[in-house]
């Protein structure tokens, strides 16, 4: 594949900063980045209602259980929307959403719009406090949620409607004549995304409609987009890549499958799915998008687009892969997508992949310390200006004016640009390679984490004296979020204990996979934690529920060696769990891969999550005994 973008800027220029996508003429990506939103149509919704009127029967979306088209799909979304108004619901009103992935959450979404207000997805799977929390800092005016959820959210904290599992009203019906408002602005706001919070607590970051068509039409232009396209809905509700996954495709009519959750981080079930659902485009996070461009793939595939980000990518795809990767980059201040560009197969091999140019009304800075444009080459911190330009955190004037800066850079006014705390480096082809944090921001499988927010509640736990959490590179590059915690003399404490307290009041994302027991934090000579001086984790330093004797069958010690070597510890026991040790689904499907080579017997990943312990996943292989078919076939 040739390089997917011309004219790059000059390398003898080390203050071009500005760069644009250019034309791909084999691919049609990244396509012509001078256009502007100059019509009269200026919001999603009204984009969306014109396609249900133009192809009311074709198909909308597909969850596995329910199947909408476009006409069905708008009709609810506009019950919805008459609710809503009825309740004083218009712009500049926030309405929280609670409901899982599913049908229900894109009708939602679509009838807090189309009543002119802005969304606030809540992830039921988030803990109760969490969501409490949020929702008295977001001060909703509603809430659209299921009444299975009811009983994980506060009392009374603002009116309640509820959807069944196909986006329907439940109860009476509303006037049909209250109309959605005249009209939406391009300065109101479209949805308000929380995301881990530097202080201890989430922020929610304002995206307005103008930034989010701007995305929309990027995208859609970008990437060629038709109505006969069939995309796919991988991303949890509160991940702002959910964004990107619905109105893209929705306001152009084409198709979303969702699939099952078990899917998700199943690399050879999700692909087997893509084909079987005959996928043209979609969204898989970085970690999983790095195992599945390592699978076979049939040379006729559907997909001719896989996106994928959230993280570092760190290998290119076999020249073989026979659709295009595209990696983007973004934090959730800028509308989801900042830059992006095409991996082309081992073109740098000894250079991660880079994270491509910035989209269309979009300026990209490399600045020093001093604010200063870095020469070519140089690494710098990242700011952000342009058209997908958050409003600010919600709620949170002085946080939104550490981030959001007026920076001189020359002209007659100084840009308003948001501050990434990445550190990147531009490329003399005029791409862009991403380097890490600044500061001690995590990123965990496609999540953005404030390590700060973690260890406020760990150090709250009455048997820790101090914490300290951070990201560990595993064996093959993905990040493992690991604890180092001081306990108290005296005062035994389990990581059992410690995760359960975490899962009370953090989404398991931000749960810490590993727990690691120190005497003391080491220090700098300034008196900051020295992160650099954290030991590795192994058998003797980890903290564990209780004392578990050897492996102690032949099969039990091959077991124990695999997750031993996955999870890069020197030894396991036999009643040690595999995902308290440090593993997650990622390294789960990997496990079941060397258990299928070595015994020629196919796992599945519920059944490791159900028997997570050394000695259980013994027993099931030694109770399951059937050969293994390839999930393409022959």
């Amino acid at each position: 594949m040739t390089n997917p973008f011309l004219n790059p800027p000059n390398p003898k220029s080390a203050v071009s900063t500005k760069f644009m996508p250019q034309v791909c003429p084999e691919e049609q990506l990244l396509r012509d980045s001078s256009w502007q939103v100059r019509s009269s149509i200026n919001s999603v919704p009204q984009l969306v209602a014109g396609q249900a009127e133009a192809s009311g029967e074709s198909l909308a979306i597909v969850d596995g259980r329910s199947i909408l088209n476009y006409r069905q799909m708008h009709n609810r979304a506009l019950e919805l929307a008459r609710h809503l108004r009825f309740h004083g619901v218009g712009p500049e009103a926030v309405v929280g959403l609670c409901v899982e992935r599913s049908i229900a959450m894109v009708v939602g979404a679509l009838g807090i719009l189309m009543a002119g207000g802005a969304y606030l997805p809540l992830d039921p799977a988030y803990p109760a406090e969490r969501l409490a929390w949020m929702l008295k800092d977001a001060q909703p005016k509603m809430l659209v949620t299921r009444e299975r959820y009811s009983r994980i959210l506060p009392n009374r904290i603002c009116e309640l409607l509820h959807l069944d599992s196909g986006g329907k009203v439940e109860g009476d019906a509303c006037d049909s004549t209250i109309a959605p408002p005249s009209a939406i602005e391009p300065y109101n706001l479209a949805y308000v995304i929380y995301t881990s919070g530097s202080t201890g607590t989430p922020k929610g970051v304002e995206i307005t409609h103008g930034s989010l068509l701007n995305l929309v039409k990027w995208h859609q232009r970008a990437f060629a987009l038709k109505p006969a396209d069939r995309a796919t809905q991988l991303a949890s509700p509160g991940f702002d890549a959910a964004v990107w996954e619905i109105w893209p495709y929705l306001t152009m009519g084409a198709s979303i499958f969702l699939p099952e959750n078990s899917l998700r981080s199943d690399p050879d079930g999700l692909r087997n799915w893509l084909l079987s659902q005959r996928i043209t485009i979609g969204f898989v996070p970085t970690p999983m998008a790095e195992r599945m461009i390592s699978l076979p793939w049939p040379a006729e595939t559907p997909l001719r687009i896989m996106l994928t980000g959230g993280d570092k990518l760190h290998h290119y795809p076999p020249s073989t892969l026979p659709f295009t990767l595209v990696n983007n980059y973004g934090p959730t201040e800028y509308t989801v997508v900042t830059t992006s560009g095409i991996v082309s197969p081992a073109e740098h091999p000894c250079a991660s992949p880079a994270i491509g140019r910035p989209i269309s009304n979009t300026e990209v800075f490399i600045l020093n310390d001093e604010l200063h444009h870095v020469p070519l080459g140089e690494p710098g911190e990242i700011y952000i200006g342009g058209a997908g330009l958050a409003r600010g955190y919600r709620n949170q004037p002085h946080l939104t004016n550490q981030r959001f800066v007026s920076v001189p850079l020359g002209g007659e006014q100084p840009d308003r640009l948001y501050r990434t705390g990445d550190r990147a480096r531009w490329l003399p082809d005029g791409q862009i390679e991403y380097l890490g944090r600044v500061d001690e921001q995590i990123k965990i499988r496609g999540f953005r984490i404030e390590p700060n927010e973690i260890t406020a509640v760990l150090d709250a736990h009455p048997s820790l004296e101090a914490s300290v959490v951070v990201a560990r590179p595993g064996e093959t590059g993905e990040n493992i979020l690991t604890a180092y915690v001081v306990t108290r003399k005296g005062e035994p404490v389990t990581a059992g204990s410690l995760r359960d307290l975490l899962l009370l009041k953090l989404p398991e994302y931000m749960v810490p996979s590993v727990f690691v027991r120190m005497d003391s934090l080491p220090e700098t000579p300034n008196g900051k934690v020295d992160r650099a001086a954290l030991p590795e984790p192994n058998a003797t330093n980890i903290l564990r529920d209780a004392a578990s004797p050897p492996p102690s069958t032949p099969l039990e010690k091959e077991v124990a060696a695999m997750v031993a070597s996955l999870l890069q510890m020197e030894s396991v026991a036999r009643d040690d769990n595999f995902f308290l040790l440090g593993g997650h689904s990622l390294l789960g499907t990997q496990l079941i891969a060397r258990i299928r080579e070595k015994f020629s017997v196919e796992l599945n990943i519920a059944v490791l999550f159900d028997h997570p312990t050394v000695a259980e996943i013994a027993a099931e292989i030694d109770r399951i005994d059937r050969p293994v078919t390839s999930p393409l076939g022959s």
